[in-house]
């Protein structure tokens, strides 16, 4: 049984056939090659989400550390935050500074781990990602665990990830 493909012929070239051998491969190659094409958006977004975690890493890590200046430089100059032990919007980087500095971080030996986290990727230059982290903070020389929820718009500008909306609130505990 002979397998015709179909296809206008250019200059005469002859139709692909299953017995033609190299036209066939050729037809193979296009369908792979299509294959290959549709799975790249997918794969574009795999990096971006690894990207966009990332720059919530770093940020956990500077919290951690309690470097208020890199926590800062985490977070776009015109990023807005929502924090979890503030009543205002804090807008723009010297807001978000005033606001890390309030609390004191600063050599306070508190610390965040980010225990659960989900990421919607929105495009290859902003990822969606919400999840539950825990900050334990000191006080009175005693670790005191403040369980929360958080949810961070990271978005890239000239090829770097930042933090452009964080929004944190404390973690209801479920009814018993």
């Amino acid at each position: 049984m002979r397998l015709a493909i179909r296809s206008k012929s250019f200059g005469g070239a002859p139709p692909m056939t299953a017995d033609s051998g190299l036209p066939e491969r050729a037809a193979y190659g296009w369908l792979f090659l299509t294959g290959l094409l549709m799975i790249f958006p997918a794969l574009a977004m795999a990096g971006t989400t690894e990207d966009a975690n990332a720059a919530i890493d770093r940020w956990s890590a500077a919290y951690s550390s309690n470097d208020v200046d890199a926590l800062v430089k985490s977070y776009w100059p015109d990023a807005i935050l929502l924090g979890t032990k503030s009543p205002v919007i804090s807008t723009g980087a010297d807001a978000i500074k005033r606001y890390f500095t309030d609390l004191r971080l600063a050599g306070s030996g508190n610390k965040n781990v980010i225990q659960e986290r989900h990421a919607i990727p929105i495009d290859e230059n902003a990822v969606l990602v919400t999840g539950f982290y825990e900050f334990t903070r000191m006080q009175e020389g005693k670790p005191v665990p403040g369980p929360s929820r958080f949810t961070m718009l990271v978005t890239r500008r000239d090829g770097e990830w930042r933090i452009a909306h964080h929004h944190s609130s404390p973690r209801v505990e479920a009814p018993k």
